[in-house]
């Protein structure tokens, strides 16, 4: 028997409030009479009291103090019910009235690519094509000795069209090859070079995938690759060691656990690249201090006979904190370059619709084949036409195979058609969400806007329609496309603002959603996507000690200063991954 998520929710509250009774009548100061009064509770080997503890739980109750044994959480309550947990080895952390908060998961992340960007010609953060020419000439000056200039961060918003130029590249690194990806991963700047080394001409076809931007006049290639265009250079850059993907590991890690992120999905684990084999070389050596869900990438060139590889995969890559529990289909591409599957043409581009990756009947029997072998489908859909079609393959697929409980879920979802958003609560699928993006930034007023009907453009990232709708909703970040730090994220989800001031005025302000919406989005709405929500995600008895420490009361500040907030303490297991029990800032 399978039960719907609020009923799974309010089983596992009763088991819980269940758990708390029999421990408050172990305290219980007035036994009945002629009782025997049962045994103290074990120490604890951590108490924290004095706190705002928001256990994120069914009722999202208050608490003051939590008690820690062995990594798990085995009181939660006021801190005089705290006292019987406390022996003489027990570590007393006095919050000082700091607030207290399950850590976050992010349910879309590129954690191993992400590290590789950061760690090579980083371009994020910078506005001009002046600024990325000068970064790259600083890199290449400083790299004298690598073969391939990578790296990335770009944004289209910085070039004429969207489309940048290889002649700036060439400019600066003549005799090398420069490869960088823009911020969303979905496009490439590449110098003459490159272009040379993958043999594009103007004579290179497009591939099915993809687009090769070319000068109008000539037909020559002008350094940008669109979609699947991209592997046409990319297949032929000598790939990271595996000590290089550690190492990016490692560096996104820190920075996650900084943010109060102890578990993520990785959206595309690539076998051919290492990832897999990265995740489990850290999780043998206890460095992994996170729980990690890969998506394995759906390769779209293939067909069903890659199942048995994903199969094979899953099996010796769920160990420890890892778990290769999901696939990732990309289904189209984005906004901005046209990619992104419309149900309608693109306005003022007549007949243009973007890329499907997977042909709809393709897709069916992917989701289906995948559905029954008991995998999570994790779907990269952004237009409405590319959701609908997403839909539609979950709806064959439990037609085929029964409702399986597979969460299947659809990240990004831009750009809605109101018919589809009940059919996420319908077909229990997973909205998941990446709330920074949505506020009107650059990428909204210039390169999407303009090419949708307003009555299209009234259902961009309907966070709020989705939530009213009863769909369960987890939130990511999409890192290294945007920021992974949660609180940026939450700020624009609560105000559809720019977190960092970039507007003042909210994005279609009837999807905003209130602050306990969002803090229930990125932890039990991502443990639930994660299938984690028995283990992580609420601060409740029996539960891990997966915890953060805050530098301020969320709930007592302002909306447009939540992206201000600090994680003092970060515990995974009952064991901090960042910062210090002293709690010092």
């Amino acid at each position: 028997m399978r039960f719907s998520v609020p009923v799974l929710i309010a089983i596992a509250f009763l088991g819980v409030s269940a758990a708390c009774s029999q421990q408050r009548s172990a305290r219980s100061e007035s036994a009945a009479p002629g009782a025997v009064a049962a045994p103290p509770p074990a120490a604890a080997d951590l108490a924290l009291r004095g706190g705002a503890v928001y256990t994120l739980d069914a009722t999202r109750s208050w608490a003051h103090a939590v008690a820690i044994r062995a990594g798990r959480i085995v009181y939660v309550g006021t801190d005089r019910g705290l006292e019987p947990f406390l022996g003489e080895k027990t570590r007393i952390v006095d919050l000082g009235g700091r607030m207290l908060l399950p850590s976050f998961q992010d349910a879309h992340i590129h954690s191993i690519s992400g590290g590789l960007r950061a760690l090579s010609c980083e371009l994020g953060g910078l506005r001009s094509a002046e600024a990325y020419g000068q970064a790259v000439a600083d890199y290449a000056a400083a790299h004298p000795d690598e073969a391939w200039i990578r790296g990335g961060g770009w944004q289209m918003s910085a070039f004429p069209g969207a489309i940048p130029d290889r002649r700036l590249l060439d400019a600066i690194v003549p005799d090398r090859p420069v490869y960088l990806r823009s911020t969303d991963g979905h496009s490439a700047w590449v110098n003459s070079k490159a272009l040379e080394i993958a043999g594009i001409t103007r004579e290179t076809p497009d591939p099915k995938d993809g687009r090769i931007d070319r000068d109008p006049k000539t037909g020559e290639a002008v350094g940008a690759l669109q979609e699947g265009a991209m592997d046409l250079v990319e297949k032929k850059i000598p790939p990271p060691t595996l000590e290089q993907r550690a190492d990016a590991l490692r560096y996104t890690l820190r920075m996650l656990n900084g943010f109060g992120i102890t578990a993520f999905q990785d959206a595309s684990a690539r076998w051919d690249r290492g990832d897999l084999a990265t995740f489990a070389f850290l999780d043998e050596r206890g460095e992994l201090s996170a729980r990690v869900i890969a998506s394995q990438w759906w390769e779209r060139e293939r067909g069903l006979e890659q199942l048995e590889e994903l199969v094979a995969r899953r099996a010796q890559f769920t160990r420890g904190r890892l778990r290769a529990t999901s696939v990732k289909i990309m289904q189209d591409g984005v906004m901005e370059n046209h990619t992104a599957v419309l149900l309608e043409p693109y306005v003022g581009l007549p007949g243009v619709r973007g890329i499907p990756m997977l042909e709809p009947e393709a897709l069916e029997r992917a989701v289906t084949a995948l559905d029954r072998e008991g995998f999570q489908v994790h779907f990269h859909a952004i237009g409405d036409g590319a959701i609908r079609q997403s839909l539609d393959a979950v709806e064959a697929a439990r037609a085929a195979n029964g409702d399986r409980g597979n969460r299947h879920h659809i990240s990004h979802i831009q750009l809605f058609h109101p018919d589809d958003i009940p059919r996420f609560r319908e077909l229990d699928v997973v909205a998941n969400f990446q709330p920074l993006w949505a506020y009107a930034d650059e990428y909204i007023t210039e390169l999407t806007l303009p090419f949708l009907e307003p009555e299209r453009a009234r259902y961009m990232y309907p966070i709020a329609s989705l939530e009213r709708s009863g769909a369960v909703l987890a939130f990511g970040s999409d890192w290294s496309v945007s920021s992974a730090n949660p609180f940026e994220e939450i700020e624009t989800a609560v105000t559809r603002m720019g977190a960092n001031g970039e507007t003042d005025a909210p994005y279609l302000p009837e999807e905003r959603i209130d602050l306990p919406v969002a803090l229930a989005a990125f932890t039990m709405g991502s443990a639930y996507v994660n299938f984690l929500e028995r283990e992580t995600g609420s601060i409740e008895v029996g539960k891990s000690a997966d915890l953060i420490v805050l530098d301020r009361d969320l709930f007592s500040i302002a909306p447009t200063q939540i992206s201000e907030t600090r994680v003092l303490l970060t515990l995974l297991e009952g064991k901090p991954v960042h910062g210090s029990l002293s709690l010092t800032p």
